[in-house]
């Protein structure tokens, strides 16, 4: 008997910071912008900070700011 197993794919996007916003590009090269503004925590954070991210169903996790940011 066959052993099936469902695995969500994981979706990559990407993350820049440029002029005071935030640029997700998904996997379809679709590009998103926020304003950096919407998130202080963003706003004020080092790169480090800004680097540790994870992706969630619904969008972005930065992890060390507990920010989230819905996609």
């Amino acid at each position: 008997m066959p052993l099936l197993s469902t695995r969500k794919q994981e979706k990559k996007v990407k993350l820049t910071f440029a002029n005071g916003l935030l640029f997700v590009e998904k996997e379809d090269g679709k590009q998103q912008a926020f304003p950096l503004e919407w998130f202080p925590k963003l706003l004020n954070a080092t790169d480090e900070e800004r680097a540790d991210w994870s992706q969630t169903d619904k969008g972005i996790r930065f992890n060390q700011l507990d920010t989230d940011v819905s996609l």
